[in-house]
């Protein structure tokens, strides 16, 4: 496909479009294919006579046949595919649909239902979208990049595939996350998907499964490691910062041992940031300060306990630390608030086995805390056990561990909380800690509950409960949208912690305390496009951006923001 270089965004009045790609070429490039809507003046000017049913379609004439469509497939991995595919043959047509049905849709195009694309990519693979970038080629990465489909390319996810949502090692299949992201990105914040460009790091895969697939399409050999890994990731960046030295890069889906050591390599040199650290951190931390103000109490004054201890508790722990640091309490203070548990139980300086992980070492809690205590038999401190002593008034799971949050724990929550605050935030849906109809059972309809997969409404005593959904899209579009409209130059914790205090905003349960933590996906785009504000300003007065006034900002913010509409074409001169 040759590259189109036209300026699709970035002007006060694109209702002009000049094209450079003719007949078929224009029919099959995404991002400018209008299919059966290609009016008959323009089918003359391009070539696309004959090359098309005689009806020139409306737009909405083509939401309603797709949308009828979709609807006939039976499972949500058809539907997950029917989507996919479209995206490949009309971008605008793509975010329209999804857009106008977005509560529907969302579910499929990312969690829960990525997570079984990412398990299947090799074998409904449809079409390539964005760049493979595998070890065997680590000497062409800059050839690679060059392949791009174009060069104005403002945002970049990568993965490596290795921690694919709480599913593990996908390989090659984990493409299908940034993917997923970077339409996130477009369809709740406006960025203009030709600005856009997904990437995997095909560093081999320890999945045994997809190595024996006959199907398997990424690099069959066992993961790198080491220096080796180091190497290739060291000049994958390098070739990102001179081919694009203005881009955004989105860190997604890596494993807990590089996931943090790779932000902190990097989150200096280039405009960079790791979504599941500093992007779950956020929007956790936007649904805690919600329930804070709605019960009119202090995140400082929380005992909070987190199952799992990987790079997304770190980064809820992290964010939650800066919040209460706000708040006029010293960092030591916050973190000793903080109880982390990993698959050995809680996190404490009395364990030998945390040497190598400077992460949680800075969340161990005193082993003379313990003295008390009574381990299990293995010398552990479990869930059970943290609960009992801590009493928390929050408790998190990160830890893919379904059900996790057992009767007996949340009972024992509850007896010493008038409202415990229970996310359990590990997705696909099948991972979640506990489910809501349970907790508000073993609570007695007390809890404010959170999920990190969507959850259906739950009627419990007459009354009908709705879950919001700790749902990173309510942050990192907003977050990018706002570092690109005031050209920031790094990306800090500062700005999202700025973002979760401008979403807490729009939490419902503001207002009743039945109603969800998170506001519906419908306002997603105002939720954004405030986002990037508070994040613009942010920057600003850190100095990482030229100040400029309040309504220039959100002008430039305006701009930055595309809306999925056809425009007119005319013909680009030769």
């Amino acid at each position: 496909m040759p590259k189109v270089m036209e300026k699709l965004v970035g002007t006060d009045d694109p209702t002009t479009l000049e094209v450079s790609l003719f007949g078929q070429e224009l029919l099959e490039n995404p991002v400018l294919n209008k299919g059966s809507a290609f009016p008959e003046s323009e089918r003359h000017e391009f070539g696309l006579l004959g090359l098309l049913p005689f009806h020139p379609s409306t737009i909405e004439e083509q939401l309603a046949r797709t949308y009828e469509n979709y609807r006939r497939k039976e499972t949500d991995l058809e539907r997950y595919i029917f989507l996919v595919s479209l995206q490949d043959r009309n971008e605008t047509l793509f975010y329209r649909l999804v857009q106008e049905h977005i509560t529907e849709m969302m579910p499929v195009i990312y969690t829960p239902t990525v997570g079984l694309g990412c398990q299947r990519y090799s074998h409904v693979f449809r079409r390539p979208r964005g760049l493979f970038i595998s070890y065997p080629h680590r000497n062409e990465i800059d050839r690679i990049l060059d392949n791009a489909p174009t060069e104005d390319i403002a945002v970049i996810v990568v993965t490596d595939g290795e921690r694919i949502l709480g599913l593990g090692d996908l390989g090659v299949g984990g493409m299908g996350i940034p993917v997923g992201k970077l339409s996130l990105y477009t369809l709740c914040a406006g960025i203009h998907p030709a600005k856009t460009l997904p990437i995997l790091l095909d560093v081999g895969t320890n999945n045994q499964e997809l190595l024996n697939d006959p199907l398997y399409l990424g690099w069959r050999h066992e993961r790198l490691r080491g220096q080796e890994y180091d190497d290739f990731v060291e000049a994958f960046v390098r070739a990102v910062m001179r081919k694009f030295p203005n881009v955004i890069l989105q860190w997604e889906d890596f494993s807990k041992n590089n996931a943090p050591r790779l932000l902190e390599r990097y989150r200096d040199r280039l405009c960079t940031f790791n979504d599941d650290i500093q992007g779950t951190g956020a929007v956790t931390l936007a649904g805690l300060l919600a329930a804070m103000q709605a019960l009119q109490s202090k995140l400082s004054e929380q005992h909070i306990v987190i199952l799992g201890a990987g790079s997304s508790a770190i980064g809820i722990s992290d964010q939650i630390v800066a919040a209460m640091v706000g708040e006029g309490i010293s960092t030591a203070q916050a973190r000793a608030r903080i109880w982390l548990l990993d698959s050995q139980g809680l996190v404490h300086a009395g364990r030998t086995d945390l040497q190598r992980e400077p992460t949680k070492q800075k969340y161990a809690q005193p082993a003379e805390l313990l003295a008390d205590w009574t381990p299990t038999t293995t010398g552990r401190f479990m869930l059970e056990d943290v609960v009992k002593h801590v009493r928390p008034s929050v408790l998190i799971g990160t830890s893919a561990q379904p059900g996790a949050f057992t009767e007996s724990v949340v009972r024992q929550m509850a007896q010493h909380v008038e409202r415990p605050i229970i996310f359990p935030l590990s997705n696909p849906t099948s991972k979640s800690e506990a489910v809501p109809s349970d907790l508000l059972e073993w609570t007695d309809g007390r809890a404010l509950i959170a999920t990190g997969s969507p959850f259906k409404e739950v009627v419990y005593q007459t009354r009908t409960f709705r879950f919001g959904q700790c749902n990173n899209a309510f942050i990192f579009p907003g977050v990018g949208l706002g570092v690109l409209a005031s050209g920031a130059r790094h990306v800090t914790n500062e700005m999202f912690v700025a973002a979760a205090r401008e979403l807490s905003t729009f939490s419902p349960a503001l207002q009743d305390l039945t109603a969800p933590l998170y506001p519906k996906l419908e306002i997603v785009r105002d939720v954004s496009r405030r986002v990037a504000l508070a994040v613009g300003l942010e920057a600003q007065r850190a100095g990482l951006a030229e100040e400029t006034t309040l309504e220039e900002l959100d002008r430039r913010i305006a701009v930055q923001m595309w809306e999925p509409n056809y425009v007119a074409y005319k013909r680009k001169p030769v």
